[in-house]
């Protein structure tokens, strides 16, 4: 009987039949789990394991150079459906929660004896080229959007996460700052103290991760595996489309000069450009041109290309001289 039950438990845990016992599970250990049973990730999870656990002295605990090395490698070569599992697992209790925080080995890749300011944290990684280019991509994919569902930039959860994950490894790695299985808050081990003057461009960094509302919402959405409902349709288009522009714009009625319709026009095409729209996939990019090239004859609604200049006003002024010409040589 005994026997039984716990046969009825072990699979209503394998097979997450029981929600209730679901909801209790430890999904950061059932990612170490299923990380040991691919061979490439178990090799090289147990090759960062073993070097940042390896004590140098009593004074260095380890070596944080090979340490941050062998991190780049794991996560850089190991598939992120087995890294993200490890990294972004959802959590209903601290001892879920610790072990997610503990899954890059903080006491020697990420935390040191004093905590560094963050501007001088972010000069260190600028220098390294490989840091900086890490650092640039996630404020790019990871900066908040207010103008799409998710706050992240065209929707797109799957950047942000892997932006985040690209700079474990460096001076800029970032992890969970503590143990809280509700609160998800990460950081850089920085602080803006002595920041002087600058202080305010510091917090403005460091909130860039401890308040940023597109990568909590990715890293909940995948713990919860919610994430693949929002991905993107079209990545490349944003989500406040731009002004839409007629191929054959027709011109007001009571347009006296250039001004206005200049105006729109240059709106219309920064919009364009701002939202990052490919001038060969973009048609409103493409009118954004013709129409820029384009001049206005002041008082009328004439429109002639820059190119063809007062050239086009000639032929004009010849026929309205032909008749009297005629009339002269008649005489």
């Amino acid at each position: 009987m005994i026997l039984a039950n716990a046969f009825c438990l072990f699979f209503f845990l394998g097979t997450g039949a029981d929600p209730v016992v679901s909801a209790k599970s430890n999904h950061c250990l059932d990612a170490a789990k299923a990380c040991n049973l691919n061979d490439n990730c178990k090799k090289l999870r147990s090759s960062y394991i073993s070097i940042c656990n390896r004590e140098i002295s009593p004074t260095e605990r380890c070596n944080r150079r090979k340490c941050h090395k062998a991190l780049r490698q794991f996560f850089d070569r190991v598939p992120s459906e087995y890294t993200y599992r490890m990294l972004f697992c959802s959590c209903q209790d601290q001892a879920c929660a610790e072990r997610r925080r503990q899954t890059i080995l903080p006491s020697c890749s990420y935390e040191d004896k004093e905590k560094p300011n963050c501007l001088d944290l972010r000069s260190l990684c600028r220098t390294d080229h490989l840091c900086r280019s890490r650092l640039a991509d996630f404020h790019a994919n990871c900066r908040a959007s207010y103008r799409t569902l998710t706050s992240c930039p065209a929707d797109n959860y799957q950047a942000c996460l892997g932006s985040y994950a690209g700079m474990i490894g460096f001076d800029m790695t970032p992890n969970y700052v503590d143990s809280s299985p509700t609160g998800i808050v990460v950081s850089p081990w920085c602080s803006c103290r002595g920041s002087g003057n600058m202080e305010e461009e510091c917090e403005k960094f460091l909130r860039d991760f401890t308040e940023n509302p597109c990568l909590r919402n990715a890293i909940q959405a995948f713990g919860n595996g919610t994430d693949v409902n929002v991905s993107p349709k079209n990545p490349l288009l944003p989500a406040t489309q731009a002004p839409r522009v007629e191929k054959t714009p027709s011109l007001p009625d009571d347009l006296s000069d250039s001004t206005s319709l200049g105006t729109s026009i240059i709106t219309t095409c920064t919009s364009v450009q701002e939202q990052g729209l490919k001038a060969n996939n973009s048609k409103e990019l493409s009118m954004c041109f013709t129409e820029l090239t384009t001049n206005i004859i002041p008082g009328s609604n004439k429109v002639i290309k820059p190119n063809s200049g007062p050239s086009r006003a000639r032929p004009s002024a010849a026929l309205t001289a032909f008749p009297f010409l005629l009339l002269k040589w008649a005489l």
